[in-house]
């Protein structure tokens, strides 16, 4: 088989994972927001680097089977508010008003006054009352509008105001004003949620089709035998051209997610907690009975919105966040120095004091290895920060000034760990590039005695996407009143499915299908497998059929983690305290040793605490016990 790669896209660092079925490569690239494009080349080649031991970007995409990929663009688009200027067009002030309401902040940045409602007779002005409508809101600045209108036949009056604006405003003319139909998005949900997905949508749309679209050219002028796949929101991928935009947002914490709920499935540990840190945020969530709740009708910024989404927490406490003191307490983000300036100790103009620069200092970071050797740390200047920034103020010497942010980092993080999930926790699951180095601090504040660090925390979310297949799904309404609705939903949905998996280059036998039944349940839906029936007396069912393509995955290696042998350390590494240093490649299952003591691997530091000790997983994983 050829190579399967995964990227992850993150803020800061784009990180990428790729495996032939014998072997397992990870590499990183520094994030260029300027232009994605940059970065997911700069990855696929720092991988052809880690392989060939020589940049080769042809030769490693004619290896590739598949790519897929996940991206911050439509996270970041969302939270600094970059996109279209948006128009709704409706025919219900009420529905208006309950939009607004739900998520006044955000509609004011995509919407604002840019919304026209249809008066009630607007059927009987032929189309002059659309036309004039659709006018106002261009001129109003709308470069994109959503219709959205109200009601059961909500679906049939938007064919209407379909067919009346497509007369009036061809979408063959140079300039034509793009127009989103809600019903054509969502299908389930309240009308809020219906509403809200199709303005995130729209919101989304223009660059992530901009940016996704080139860099699968790029893909093509080196000669790509399969179309890149965009990793989703739900966990599955997708082609460029079957891909919502909407579906993007969050995805890059899913792949965390995913290869999460697989390692607790190979260890078989029911209930955990994980901490995702990278440079800007921690992303915390709760597994129970080894898989992440899911809520049927997620939130995207407070707006409802009528899709699945993840129960995932996430907090402004990363590698990069500012500590400071204020009214004598020491204080943790959310504030961030990002990738630029970065950490004082970045040595890029950074001034700012962060849980990085205390790390250098205290000798659990080495400032000639980070970042796999090709950024070196600058001790000086951490200290001249945390001394600034954190010492002085509080008149404390410089260890007790670092005691004194671990303790307030690592509380920020280990308060939201407390009580959220519905069971408790077995284990808490650290991974991110700044997770397993505070993994144990938090644990103890969070009062939990097992650690689980994956050989490949530092791109688990790249590693997780691998274990994602191609996946559509496709929803049909069930009328109560139809004597064959179930048999005709099923065969639309096959014609559907058919066609989607043809596009993606597969056959529908060489996929599994799976249906599930949606019947109304207050304001939301209940979801179960369908068993060759349904209640035709419930007034709203609908059939959804998921169409499945396996991908081949990367095998993990055995379940054991006992204690075989204690392990020599391969060096020691100066700092307030020296500390024992073993490379976590030169380490074999079994292996064994209590801290202090440091566990490296090219782009991740494990920081063993005293009262701790770590043992070497038979899937080269790493156990923090006390």
């Amino acid at each position: 088989m050829g190579y399967l790669v995964s990227i992850d896209n993150g803020g800061t660092l784009t990180d990428v994972c790729a495996t032939d079925g014998k072997s397992t490569i990870h590499a990183k690239t520094i994030t260029t927001p300027h232009d994605l494009t940059e970065c997911f080349i700069k990855s696929l080649e720092a991988l052809s680097e880690k392989i060939w031991g020589h940049v080769d970007l042809p030769e490693m995409v004619a290896s590739v089977d598949y790519i897929r990929y996940s991206t911050t663009q439509g996270t970041n688009a969302i939270v600094q508010r970059k996109g279209p200027r948006l128009g709704l067009l409706t025919d219900s002030e009420t529905l208006h008003e309950d939009i607004l309401a739900a998520a006044p902040g955000l509609f004011e940045s995509f919407v604002g006054d840019r919304v026209r409602v249809l008066p009630a007779n607007w059927r009987n002005s032929g189309h002059n009352d659309l036309v004039a409508s659709i006018s106002k809101l261009v001129s109003g600045g709308a470069n994109r509008v959503v219709v959205a209108m109200s009601g059961e036949n909500a679906g049939e009056a938007e064919k209407a105001v379909k067919r009346s604006l497509y007369r009036a405003f061809p979408r063959h003319l140079l300039g034509a004003v793009p127009l989103l139909f809600s019903t054509e998005l969502s299908k389930t949900g309240t009308p809020e949620q219906r509403v809200w997905t199709s303005l995130v949508n729209a919101f989304l749309h223009p660059a992530m089709e901009k940016f996704l679209y080139n860099a699968e050219n790029k893909l093509r002028e080196q000669r790509a035998k399969k179309p890149l796949l965009i990793f989703r929101n739900d966990g599955n991928s997708t082609r460029v051209a079957r891909t919502v935009a909407v579906k993007t947002y969050s995805s890059g914490p899913q792949g965390g997610i995913v290869g999460g709920e697989v390692l607790l499935r190979h260890y078989d540990i029911p209930n955990a907690v994980s901490i995702d840190i990278g440079g800007t945020t921690t992303d915390i969530a709760f597994f129970n009975d080894k898989v992440v709740k899911t809520q049927a009708f997620g939130e995207i910024e407070g707006a409802p919105v009528a899709m699945p989404l993840a129960e995932i927490l996430s907090i402004g406490a990363g590698g990069g966040s500012i500590i400071r003191v204020e009214d004598g307490v020491v204080k943790v983000g959310p504030e961030s120095v990002g990738s630029a300036p970065g950490p004082a100790c970045f040595g890029r103009g950074g001034t700012q004091a962060t849980i990085t620069d205390a790390l250098l200092v205290e000798g659990i970071l080495d400032p000639r290895s980070y970042f796999g050797g090709k950024m070196v740390l600058d001790r000086d200047r951490a200290e001249k920060a945390i001394k600034a920034h954190v010492a002085d103020p509080l008149g404390l010497d410089l260890g007790a000034a670092i005691d004194a942010m671990m303790d307030a980092y690592h509380r920020k993080i280990a308060e939201r760990l407390a009580s959220k999930g519905e069971k408790k926790s077995d284990i808490l699951l650290a991974f991110g590039g700044a997770g397993p180095m505070s993994a144990c601090g938090i644990a103890e504040m969070a009062e939990l005695h097992t650690v689980l660090i994956p050989k490949y925390a530092a791109v688990f979310s790249a590693y997780g996407i691998t274990f994602s297949d191609i996946q559509h799904s496709y929803v049909a309404e069930l009328p109560h009143d139809a004597d064959n609705a179930l048999e005709s939903a099923k065969a639309k949905l096959l014609e559907q499915g058919r066609r989607g998996m043809l596009a993606e280059g597969f056959a529908l036998s060489e996929c599994n299908l799976d249906y599930t039944l949606l019947t109304k349940n207050g304001a939301g839906y209940v979801r179960k497998a369908l068993n060759g029936s349904y209640d035709r007396a419930n007034a709203e069912s609908w059939l959804e059929l998921q169409v499945t393509k396996p991908i081949d995955k990367i095998k993990l290696g055995g379940t054991g983690s006992e204690e075989r042998r204690k392990a020599t350390a391969d060096g020691t590494r100066p700092g307030r305290n020296d500390l024992p240093i073993f490379k976590l490649e030169n380490l074999k299952a079994g292996d064994w040793f209590e801290g202090p003591c440091l566990v490296e691997e090219e782009f991740f530091t494990t920081h063993v605490k005293k009262g701790w000790r770590f043992s070497i997983s038979d899937n080269g994983d790493v156990f923090l016990r006390r």
